[in-house]
Protein backbone atom coordinates (compact mmCIF):
# COMPACT_ATOMS: atom_id res chain seq x y z
CA UNK A 1 0.00 0.00 0.00
CA UNK A 2 1.34 3.47 -0.85
CA UNK A 3 2.08 6.01 1.86
CA UNK A 4 -0.59 8.25 0.34
CA UNK A 5 -3.16 5.47 0.74
CA UNK A 6 -2.01 4.80 4.31
CA UNK A 7 -2.50 8.43 5.24
CA UNK A 8 -5.86 8.62 3.45
CA UNK A 9 -7.18 5.44 5.05
CA UNK A 10 -6.10 6.65 8.51
CA UNK A 11 -7.91 9.96 8.19
CA UNK A 12 -10.48 10.44 10.97
CA UNK A 13 -14.05 11.56 10.36
CA UNK A 14 -14.86 15.26 10.11
CA UNK A 15 -15.64 15.75 13.82
CA UNK A 16 -14.15 13.02 16.03
CA UNK A 17 -15.15 14.84 19.21
CA UNK A 18 -12.08 16.98 19.88
CA UNK A 19 -14.23 20.00 20.67
CA UNK A 20 -16.26 17.98 23.16
CA UNK A 21 -13.15 16.55 24.82
CA UNK A 22 -11.61 20.02 25.02
CA UNK A 23 -14.83 21.44 26.44
CA UNK A 24 -14.85 18.82 29.18
CA UNK A 25 -11.20 19.54 29.92
CA UNK A 26 -11.77 23.30 30.18
CA UNK A 27 -14.85 22.81 32.35
CA UNK A 28 -12.78 20.63 34.66
CA UNK A 29 -10.38 23.49 35.34
CA UNK A 30 -12.93 24.99 37.72
CA UNK A 31 -13.79 21.70 39.45
CA UNK A 32 -10.35 21.41 41.06
CA UNK A 33 -8.95 24.94 40.90
CA UNK A 34 -5.74 23.95 42.67
CA UNK A 35 -4.86 21.83 39.64
CA UNK A 36 -4.17 18.14 39.12
CA UNK A 37 -0.74 16.64 39.28
CA UNK A 38 0.68 13.27 40.22
CA UNK A 39 1.68 12.18 43.70
CA UNK A 40 5.41 12.42 44.36
CA UNK A 41 7.51 9.75 46.08
CA UNK A 42 9.94 12.49 47.13
CA UNK A 43 7.34 14.80 48.66
CA UNK A 44 5.43 11.92 50.23
CA UNK A 45 8.62 10.58 51.80
CA UNK A 46 9.20 13.99 53.35
CA UNK A 47 5.75 13.97 54.95
CA UNK A 48 6.33 10.45 56.30
CA UNK A 49 9.45 11.79 58.01
CA UNK A 50 8.31 15.29 58.98
CA UNK A 51 4.60 14.96 59.74
CA UNK A 52 3.56 11.52 61.06
CA UNK A 53 0.83 13.34 62.98
CA UNK A 54 -1.07 14.17 59.80
CA UNK A 55 -4.05 11.98 58.84
CA UNK A 56 -3.42 9.03 56.51
CA UNK A 57 0.17 8.48 57.61
CA UNK A 58 -0.16 4.74 56.96
CA UNK A 59 -1.47 5.42 53.46
CA UNK A 60 1.68 7.40 52.69
CA UNK A 61 3.88 4.55 53.89
CA UNK A 62 1.91 2.06 51.81
CA UNK A 63 2.19 4.37 48.79
CA UNK A 64 5.96 4.28 49.11
CA UNK A 65 6.05 0.51 49.51
CA UNK A 66 3.78 0.00 46.50
CA UNK A 67 5.85 2.34 44.32
CA UNK A 68 9.24 0.75 44.94
CA UNK A 69 10.83 -0.58 41.77
CA UNK A 70 12.20 -4.13 41.46
CA UNK A 71 15.76 -2.78 41.76
CA UNK A 72 14.94 -1.13 45.09
CA UNK A 73 14.65 2.45 43.88
CA UNK A 74 11.85 4.93 43.36
CA UNK A 75 11.12 7.40 40.60
CA UNK A 76 12.37 7.60 37.05
CA UNK A 77 15.29 5.91 35.31
CA UNK A 78 18.97 6.65 35.78
CA UNK A 79 19.76 9.74 37.86
CA UNK A 80 16.07 10.55 38.23
CA UNK A 81 15.88 7.82 40.89
CA UNK A 82 18.29 9.53 43.28
CA UNK A 83 16.12 12.21 44.91
CA UNK A 84 12.95 10.12 45.39
CA UNK A 85 14.91 7.08 46.59
CA UNK A 86 16.83 9.08 49.18
CA UNK A 87 13.59 10.66 50.41
CA UNK A 88 11.71 7.36 50.61
CA UNK A 89 14.57 5.67 52.47
CA UNK A 90 14.94 8.49 55.00
CA UNK A 91 11.19 8.60 55.57
CA UNK A 92 10.89 4.85 56.04
CA UNK A 93 13.90 4.83 58.39
CA UNK A 94 12.12 7.48 60.44
CA UNK A 95 9.00 5.32 60.55
CA UNK A 96 11.01 2.29 61.72
CA UNK A 97 12.62 4.35 64.50
CA UNK A 98 9.56 6.15 65.72
CA UNK A 99 6.19 4.79 64.68
CA UNK A 100 4.01 1.93 65.80
CA UNK A 101 3.22 -0.26 62.78
CA UNK A 102 -0.45 0.60 62.38
CA UNK A 103 -1.60 -0.14 58.84
CA UNK A 104 1.87 -1.28 57.78
CA UNK A 105 4.41 -3.86 58.93
CA UNK A 106 7.95 -3.54 60.22
CA UNK A 107 8.99 -6.45 58.01
CA UNK A 108 7.65 -4.82 54.86
CA UNK A 109 9.33 -1.50 55.60
CA UNK A 110 12.59 -3.15 56.69
CA UNK A 111 12.77 -5.18 53.48
CA UNK A 112 12.06 -2.08 51.37
CA UNK A 113 14.77 -0.08 53.15
CA UNK A 114 17.27 -2.91 52.84
CA UNK A 115 16.74 -3.22 49.09
CA UNK A 116 16.91 0.54 48.60
CA UNK A 117 20.11 0.88 50.61
CA UNK A 118 21.78 -1.79 48.50
CA UNK A 119 20.94 0.28 45.43
CA UNK A 120 22.09 3.58 46.96
CA UNK A 121 25.45 2.11 48.00
CA UNK A 122 26.01 0.47 44.61
CA UNK A 123 28.98 2.42 43.28
CA UNK A 124 28.77 0.73 39.89
CA UNK A 125 25.10 1.10 38.96
CA UNK A 126 23.34 3.07 41.72
CA UNK A 127 21.51 6.33 40.94
CA UNK A 128 24.45 8.40 42.26
CA UNK A 129 26.62 7.05 39.42
CA UNK A 130 24.57 8.92 36.79
CA UNK A 131 24.70 12.64 36.02
CA UNK A 132 22.32 14.50 38.32
CA UNK A 133 19.33 15.77 36.31
CA UNK A 134 18.63 19.49 36.42
CA UNK A 135 15.89 19.23 39.04
CA UNK A 136 15.11 22.26 41.22
CA UNK A 137 17.10 22.30 44.48
CA UNK A 138 18.72 18.90 43.82
CA UNK A 139 22.06 20.30 45.00
CA UNK A 140 20.39 21.07 48.35
CA UNK A 141 18.11 18.07 48.67
CA UNK A 142 20.64 15.33 47.92
CA UNK A 143 23.32 16.40 50.44
CA UNK A 144 20.68 17.05 53.11
CA UNK A 145 19.13 13.59 52.72
CA UNK A 146 22.48 11.80 52.45
CA UNK A 147 23.53 13.44 55.71
CA UNK A 148 20.26 12.56 57.43
CA UNK A 149 20.38 8.92 56.29
CA UNK A 150 23.94 8.68 57.55
CA UNK A 151 22.82 10.00 60.94
CA UNK A 152 19.98 7.49 61.14
CA UNK A 153 22.19 4.57 60.16
CA UNK A 154 24.83 5.54 62.73
CA UNK A 155 22.31 4.33 65.32
CA UNK A 156 20.00 2.16 63.21
CA UNK A 157 16.52 1.21 64.34
CA UNK A 158 16.14 -2.21 65.93
CA UNK A 159 14.73 -3.65 62.71
CA UNK A 160 18.09 -2.93 61.03
CA UNK A 161 20.35 -3.71 63.98
CA UNK A 162 22.13 -6.49 62.07
CA UNK A 163 23.17 -4.13 59.26
CA UNK A 164 26.89 -3.32 59.23
CA UNK A 165 27.70 0.42 59.51
CA UNK A 166 28.59 1.85 56.12
CA UNK A 167 28.45 5.61 56.62
CA UNK A 168 26.19 7.83 54.53
CA UNK A 169 25.33 6.87 50.93
CA UNK A 170 27.74 8.24 48.32
CA UNK A 171 27.15 11.63 46.76
CA UNK A 172 27.24 11.96 42.96
CA UNK A 173 30.55 13.01 41.48
CA UNK A 174 31.11 16.75 41.80
CA UNK A 175 28.34 17.33 44.36
CA UNK A 176 29.04 18.61 47.87
CA UNK A 177 27.19 20.38 50.69
CA UNK A 178 28.63 23.86 50.19
CA UNK A 179 25.42 25.46 48.90
CA UNK A 180 23.40 23.69 51.60
CA UNK A 181 25.80 25.09 54.19
CA UNK A 182 25.27 28.61 52.82
CA UNK A 183 21.48 28.22 52.97
CA UNK A 184 21.73 27.03 56.57
CA UNK A 185 23.88 30.04 57.40
CA UNK A 186 21.34 32.34 55.74
CA UNK A 187 18.54 30.81 57.82
CA UNK A 188 20.49 31.41 61.04
CA UNK A 189 21.33 34.99 60.07
CA UNK A 190 17.74 36.19 60.30
CA UNK A 191 17.78 37.55 56.76
CA UNK A 192 14.83 36.78 54.45
CA UNK A 193 14.98 33.61 52.39
CA UNK A 194 14.81 34.10 48.60
CA UNK A 195 11.31 33.12 47.43
CA UNK A 196 12.58 30.31 45.19
CA UNK A 197 14.23 28.60 48.19
CA UNK A 198 10.95 28.39 50.08
CA UNK A 199 9.79 25.60 47.77
CA UNK A 200 12.51 23.38 49.27
CA UNK A 201 12.56 24.75 52.82
CA UNK A 202 12.52 21.17 54.15
CA UNK A 203 16.25 20.88 53.41
CA UNK A 204 16.83 22.85 56.62
CA UNK A 205 15.38 20.06 58.73
CA UNK A 206 14.53 21.13 62.32
CA UNK A 207 15.95 24.61 61.63
CA UNK A 208 12.97 25.29 59.37
CA UNK A 209 10.49 25.07 62.26
CA UNK A 210 8.57 28.37 62.51
CA UNK A 211 11.46 30.22 60.88
CA UNK A 212 10.51 33.83 61.61
CA UNK A 213 11.64 35.13 58.23
CA UNK A 214 9.14 32.86 56.45
CA UNK A 215 5.49 33.86 56.11
CA UNK A 216 2.99 31.36 54.69
CA UNK A 217 0.56 32.49 52.02
CA UNK A 218 -3.04 33.24 52.88
CA UNK A 219 -3.88 29.60 52.20
CA UNK A 220 -1.24 28.52 54.73
CA UNK A 221 1.24 27.15 52.20
CA UNK A 222 4.99 27.68 52.32
CA UNK A 223 6.53 27.64 48.87
CA UNK A 224 3.46 25.87 47.43
CA UNK A 225 5.01 22.69 48.86
CA UNK A 226 3.52 20.23 51.34
CA UNK A 227 7.03 19.23 52.47
CA UNK A 228 8.17 22.81 52.98
CA UNK A 229 4.97 23.62 54.85
CA UNK A 230 5.32 20.56 57.10
CA UNK A 231 8.95 21.45 57.82
CA UNK A 232 8.01 25.01 58.74
CA UNK A 233 5.22 23.81 61.04
CA UNK A 234 7.51 21.31 62.75
CA UNK A 235 4.62 19.64 64.58
CA UNK A 236 0.92 19.91 65.37
CA UNK A 237 1.19 21.89 68.61
CA UNK A 238 0.14 25.48 68.14
CA UNK A 239 0.20 25.16 64.36
CA UNK A 240 -1.50 27.92 62.38
CA UNK A 241 -4.87 26.49 61.29
CA UNK A 242 -4.45 27.70 57.70
CA UNK A 243 -1.23 25.72 57.26
CA UNK A 244 -2.76 22.59 58.75
CA UNK A 245 -5.75 23.03 56.44
CA UNK A 246 -3.41 23.41 53.46
CA UNK A 247 -1.73 20.12 54.30
CA UNK A 248 -5.11 18.47 54.75
CA UNK A 249 -6.20 19.62 51.31
CA UNK A 250 -2.89 18.49 49.82
CA UNK A 251 -3.24 14.93 51.10
CA UNK A 252 -6.92 14.71 50.14
CA UNK A 253 -6.25 14.76 46.40
CA UNK A 254 -4.47 11.39 46.39
CA UNK A 255 -5.78 9.85 49.59
CA UNK A 256 -2.60 10.40 51.61
CA UNK A 257 0.32 10.90 49.20
CA UNK A 258 1.06 14.44 48.04
CA UNK A 259 2.37 16.21 44.93
CA UNK A 260 5.53 18.31 44.83
CA UNK A 261 3.65 21.55 44.20
CA UNK A 262 0.11 22.64 44.90
CA UNK A 263 -1.71 24.78 43.92
CA UNK A 264 -0.68 25.07 40.26
CA UNK A 265 -3.74 27.02 39.16
CA UNK A 266 -2.23 29.54 36.74
CA UNK A 267 0.23 27.03 35.29
CA UNK A 268 -2.46 24.47 34.55
CA UNK A 269 -5.00 26.89 33.13
CA UNK A 270 -2.60 28.84 30.93
CA UNK A 271 -0.93 25.74 29.45
CA UNK A 272 -4.24 23.98 28.77
CA UNK A 273 -5.82 26.99 27.07
CA UNK A 274 -2.70 27.92 25.08
CA UNK A 275 -2.22 24.37 23.84
CA UNK A 276 -5.80 23.97 22.67
CA UNK A 277 -6.14 27.45 21.18
CA UNK A 278 -2.89 27.12 19.22
CA UNK A 279 -4.33 24.36 17.01
CA UNK A 280 -7.73 25.99 16.61
CA UNK A 281 -9.83 23.86 18.95
CA UNK A 282 -13.13 25.76 19.47
CA UNK A 283 -13.23 26.82 23.11
CA UNK A 284 -15.86 28.25 25.40
CA UNK A 285 -13.86 29.50 28.35
CA UNK A 286 -15.69 30.66 31.49
CA UNK A 287 -15.31 34.40 31.93
CA UNK A 288 -14.10 33.82 35.47
CA UNK A 289 -11.08 31.83 34.29
CA UNK A 290 -10.06 34.55 31.85
CA UNK A 291 -10.52 37.22 34.52
CA UNK A 292 -8.41 35.26 36.99
CA UNK A 293 -5.63 34.77 34.42
CA UNK A 294 -5.58 38.50 33.72
CA UNK A 295 -5.54 39.23 37.45
CA UNK A 296 -2.59 36.86 37.90
CA UNK A 297 -0.45 39.16 35.73
CA UNK A 298 1.12 41.66 38.10
CA UNK A 299 3.99 44.08 37.42
CA UNK A 300 6.42 41.14 37.53
CA UNK A 301 4.18 38.73 35.65
CA UNK A 302 2.49 35.57 36.90
CA UNK A 303 3.46 32.68 39.16
CA UNK A 304 2.54 29.02 38.81
CA UNK A 305 0.56 29.37 42.02
CA UNK A 306 0.55 31.24 45.34
CA UNK A 307 3.78 30.76 47.27
CA UNK A 308 5.99 30.43 44.20
CA UNK A 309 7.93 33.30 42.63
CA UNK A 310 6.72 34.92 39.45
CA UNK A 311 8.47 33.55 36.40
CA UNK A 312 8.84 34.33 32.72
CA UNK A 313 7.57 30.92 31.60
CA UNK A 314 4.17 31.10 33.31
CA UNK A 315 3.93 34.79 32.41
CA UNK A 316 4.60 34.17 28.72
CA UNK A 317 2.16 31.27 28.39
CA UNK A 318 -0.52 33.26 30.22
CA UNK A 319 0.00 36.21 27.86
CA UNK A 320 -0.09 33.91 24.83
CA UNK A 321 -3.26 32.13 25.97
CA UNK A 322 -5.06 35.40 26.63
CA UNK A 323 -4.00 36.80 23.25
CA UNK A 324 -5.17 33.65 21.46
CA UNK A 325 -8.52 33.92 23.21
CA UNK A 326 -9.04 37.55 22.25
CA UNK A 327 -8.03 39.01 25.62
CA UNK A 328 -4.53 40.41 24.96
CA UNK A 329 -2.64 41.87 27.92
CA UNK A 330 0.35 44.18 28.07
CA UNK A 331 3.56 42.10 27.86
CA UNK A 332 5.59 44.78 29.67
CA UNK A 333 5.64 42.50 32.72
CA UNK A 334 8.16 40.32 30.84
CA UNK A 335 10.74 43.10 30.65
CA UNK A 336 12.30 42.31 34.03
CA UNK A 337 13.34 38.85 32.81
CA UNK A 338 15.24 40.12 29.76
CA UNK A 339 18.96 39.60 30.29
CA UNK A 340 19.82 41.33 27.02
CA UNK A 341 20.64 37.95 25.47
CA UNK A 342 17.71 35.76 26.46
CA UNK A 343 14.94 35.71 29.07
CA UNK A 344 15.64 34.12 32.45
CA UNK A 345 12.91 32.02 34.02
CA UNK A 346 13.35 34.05 37.20
CA UNK A 347 15.89 36.48 38.54
CA UNK A 348 19.09 34.72 39.58
CA UNK A 349 18.40 31.61 37.50
CA UNK A 350 21.41 29.32 37.29
CA UNK A 351 21.27 28.38 33.62
CA UNK A 352 18.76 29.13 30.89
CA UNK A 353 15.61 27.46 29.58
CA UNK A 354 14.87 26.74 25.93
CA UNK A 355 11.16 26.32 26.57
CA UNK A 356 10.86 29.52 28.60
CA UNK A 357 12.39 31.45 25.72
CA UNK A 358 10.26 29.65 23.15
CA UNK A 359 7.17 30.67 25.12
CA UNK A 360 8.38 34.27 25.39
CA UNK A 361 8.94 34.26 21.63
CA UNK A 362 5.34 33.13 21.13
CA UNK A 363 3.97 35.76 23.52
CA UNK A 364 5.92 38.61 21.94
CA UNK A 365 5.33 37.25 18.45
CA UNK A 366 1.60 37.48 19.05
CA UNK A 367 2.08 41.08 20.17
CA UNK A 368 3.96 41.76 16.94
CA UNK A 369 1.10 40.26 14.98
CA UNK A 370 -1.38 42.41 16.89
CA UNK A 371 0.41 45.59 15.84
CA UNK A 372 3.29 45.92 18.29
CA UNK A 373 6.35 46.47 16.06
CA UNK A 374 8.54 47.39 19.05
CA UNK A 375 8.68 43.68 19.85
CA UNK A 376 10.35 42.89 16.51
CA UNK A 377 13.90 43.39 17.79
CA UNK A 378 13.36 41.12 20.78
CA UNK A 379 11.65 38.51 18.60
CA UNK A 380 14.62 38.54 16.24
CA UNK A 381 17.06 38.20 19.15
CA UNK A 382 15.15 35.32 20.73
CA UNK A 383 14.97 33.56 17.39
CA UNK A 384 18.74 33.69 17.09
CA UNK A 385 19.19 32.51 20.68
CA UNK A 386 16.98 29.48 20.10
CA UNK A 387 18.71 28.65 16.82
CA UNK A 388 22.08 28.74 18.57
CA UNK A 389 20.89 26.17 21.10
CA UNK A 390 19.67 23.58 18.66
CA UNK A 391 21.70 20.41 19.05
CA UNK A 392 23.67 18.94 16.17
CA UNK A 393 21.10 16.22 15.44
CA UNK A 394 18.23 18.74 15.29
CA UNK A 395 16.67 18.38 18.73
CA UNK A 396 16.42 20.74 21.68
CA UNK A 397 16.58 19.79 25.37
CA UNK A 398 15.45 21.73 28.41
CA UNK A 399 15.66 21.98 32.17
CA UNK A 400 11.91 21.75 32.84
CA UNK A 401 11.19 18.42 31.20
CA UNK A 402 12.94 15.06 30.98
CA UNK A 403 12.01 14.53 27.33
CA UNK A 404 13.65 16.30 24.40
CA UNK A 405 10.36 15.92 22.52
CA UNK A 406 8.76 18.57 24.75
CA UNK A 407 11.58 21.06 24.27
CA UNK A 408 11.79 20.34 20.55
CA UNK A 409 8.04 20.77 20.13
CA UNK A 410 8.08 24.11 22.00
CA UNK A 411 10.99 25.44 19.96
CA UNK A 412 9.61 24.22 16.63
CA UNK A 413 6.17 25.75 17.15
CA UNK A 414 7.59 29.10 18.26
CA UNK A 415 10.08 29.26 15.38
CA UNK A 416 7.53 28.10 12.81
CA UNK A 417 5.10 30.84 13.75
CA UNK A 418 7.43 33.68 14.70
CA UNK A 419 10.97 32.88 13.60
CA UNK A 420 10.68 33.97 9.99
CA UNK A 421 12.32 32.37 6.94
CA UNK A 422 15.74 32.24 8.61
CA UNK A 423 14.39 29.71 11.12
CA UNK A 424 12.96 27.38 8.49
CA UNK A 425 16.10 25.21 8.05
CA UNK A 426 16.28 24.65 11.82
CA UNK A 427 12.61 23.67 11.90
CA UNK A 428 13.17 21.15 9.12
CA UNK A 429 16.23 19.70 10.89
CA UNK A 430 14.15 19.28 14.03
CA UNK A 431 11.35 17.62 12.08
CA UNK A 432 13.94 15.30 10.55
CA UNK A 433 15.22 14.31 13.99
CA UNK A 434 11.70 13.63 15.24
CA UNK A 435 10.85 11.56 12.17
CA UNK A 436 14.10 9.63 12.45
CA UNK A 437 13.48 8.74 16.09
CA UNK A 438 9.91 7.50 15.65
CA UNK A 439 9.47 4.03 17.11
CA UNK A 440 8.22 1.12 14.98
CA UNK A 441 4.75 1.31 16.52
CA UNK A 442 4.44 4.99 15.54
CA UNK A 443 5.06 6.46 18.99
CA UNK A 444 7.81 8.63 20.41
CA UNK A 445 9.54 8.55 23.79
CA UNK A 446 12.88 9.07 25.51
CA UNK A 447 12.83 5.70 27.27
CA UNK A 448 9.67 4.14 25.83
CA UNK A 449 6.79 5.44 23.77
CA UNK A 450 4.32 7.53 25.77
CA UNK A 451 1.11 9.30 24.83
CA UNK A 452 2.54 12.62 26.02
CA UNK A 453 5.73 12.43 23.98
CA UNK A 454 3.86 11.08 20.96
CA UNK A 455 1.65 14.16 21.12
CA UNK A 456 4.71 16.41 21.14
CA UNK A 457 6.26 14.45 18.29
CA UNK A 458 3.10 14.80 16.22
CA UNK A 459 2.80 18.54 16.82
CA UNK A 460 6.45 18.98 15.85
CA UNK A 461 6.39 16.97 12.62
CA UNK A 462 3.20 18.72 11.53
CA UNK A 463 5.34 21.86 11.28
CA UNK A 464 7.34 20.19 8.50
CA UNK A 465 6.77 20.57 4.79
CA UNK A 466 4.05 18.16 3.63
CA UNK A 467 5.30 15.01 1.95
CA UNK A 468 4.05 11.45 1.54
CA UNK A 469 6.60 10.13 4.04
CA UNK A 470 5.72 12.77 6.62
CA UNK A 471 2.01 12.08 6.23
CA UNK A 472 2.65 8.35 6.65
CA UNK A 473 4.50 9.06 9.90
CA UNK A 474 1.64 11.28 11.04
CA UNK A 475 -0.87 8.53 10.25
CA UNK A 476 1.12 5.94 12.19
CA UNK A 477 1.54 8.25 15.17
CA UNK A 478 -2.11 9.32 15.19
CA UNK A 479 -3.23 5.71 15.13
CA UNK A 480 -0.90 4.76 17.94
CA UNK A 481 -1.85 7.83 19.98
CA UNK A 482 -5.53 6.95 19.81
CA UNK A 483 -4.69 3.60 21.43
CA UNK A 484 -2.22 4.98 23.98
CA UNK A 485 -4.69 7.66 25.01
CA UNK A 486 -7.01 4.91 26.24
CA UNK A 487 -4.32 2.81 27.91
CA UNK A 488 -3.78 5.21 30.79
CA UNK A 489 0.02 4.83 31.08
CA UNK A 490 1.11 8.30 32.21
CA UNK A 491 4.72 8.34 33.42
CA UNK A 492 5.87 11.57 35.08
CA UNK A 493 8.25 13.53 32.85
CA UNK A 494 8.10 17.13 34.10
CA UNK A 495 10.82 18.55 36.36
CA UNK A 496 10.18 19.67 39.91
CA UNK A 497 11.96 18.38 43.00
CA UNK A 498 10.83 15.02 41.63
CA UNK A 499 9.40 14.10 38.22
CA UNK A 500 5.67 14.79 38.01
CA UNK A 501 2.76 14.45 35.61
CA UNK A 502 0.42 17.47 35.20
CA UNK A 503 -2.53 15.47 33.95
CA UNK A 504 -4.71 18.23 32.50
CA UNK A 505 -1.80 19.83 30.66
CA UNK A 506 -0.77 16.54 29.11
CA UNK A 507 -4.38 15.77 28.23
CA UNK A 508 -4.56 19.09 26.38
CA UNK A 509 -1.43 18.20 24.39
CA UNK A 510 -2.93 14.84 23.38
CA UNK A 511 -6.22 16.43 22.29
CA UNK A 512 -4.35 19.12 20.35
CA UNK A 513 -2.12 16.59 18.60
CA UNK A 514 -5.00 14.34 17.62
CA UNK A 515 -6.96 17.31 16.31
CA UNK A 516 -4.01 18.69 14.31
CA UNK A 517 -3.17 15.26 12.90
CA UNK A 518 -6.80 14.73 11.95
CA UNK A 519 -6.83 18.02 10.07
CA UNK A 520 -3.71 17.06 8.13
CA UNK A 521 -4.85 13.55 7.28
CA UNK A 522 -8.36 14.61 6.34
CA UNK A 523 -7.64 17.49 4.00
CA UNK A 524 -3.89 18.11 3.94
CA UNK A 525 -4.23 21.28 5.98
CA UNK A 526 -1.19 22.56 7.76
CA UNK A 527 -0.48 25.63 9.84
CA UNK A 528 1.15 28.30 7.67
CA UNK A 529 4.02 30.42 8.81
CA UNK A 530 2.81 33.50 10.67
CA UNK A 531 2.66 36.33 8.08
CA UNK A 532 4.17 38.72 10.59
CA UNK A 533 7.38 36.70 10.48
CA UNK A 534 8.21 38.56 7.28
CA UNK A 535 8.80 41.67 9.37
CA UNK A 536 11.80 39.96 10.95
CA UNK A 537 13.72 39.68 7.70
Amino acid sequence: MSTEALARDAAPPEDPGYAMAAGELVAGLTVRPAGRTSASPYETGRLVSLAPWLPQHAERIRFLLAGQRPDGGWGGPEGYALVPTLSAVEGLLAALERDAPVGWSHDGVRNAVDRALRLLYDRAAGPATYPVPDLPAADLIVPALVERIGDRLAEPPAALADRRPAGPPPLPAGMDSQRLDRVRLLARSGRPMPPKLLHALEVLGPAARRLPTVTPTGSGAVGASPAATAAWLGGPDGSPPASVDYLGQSIAGHGGPVPCATPITVFERSWVLATLARVGVPLSVPAGILAELRAALGPDGAATGPGLPTDADTTAVTLYALARLGQPADPACLAGYDTGEHFCTWQGENGASVTTNAHVLEALGRQLGDGGPRAAGVVRRLTGWLLDRQEADGRWSDRWHASPYYATCCAVLALRDHGGPSARPAVERAVGWVLGSQQPDGSWGRWAGTAEETAYGLLAVLAGRPSPSLDAAVAAAAGRLSVMDDEGDRPPLWHDKDLYHPGQIVRAAVIAARKAAGDRLRDGAHTPTDPWSALLE
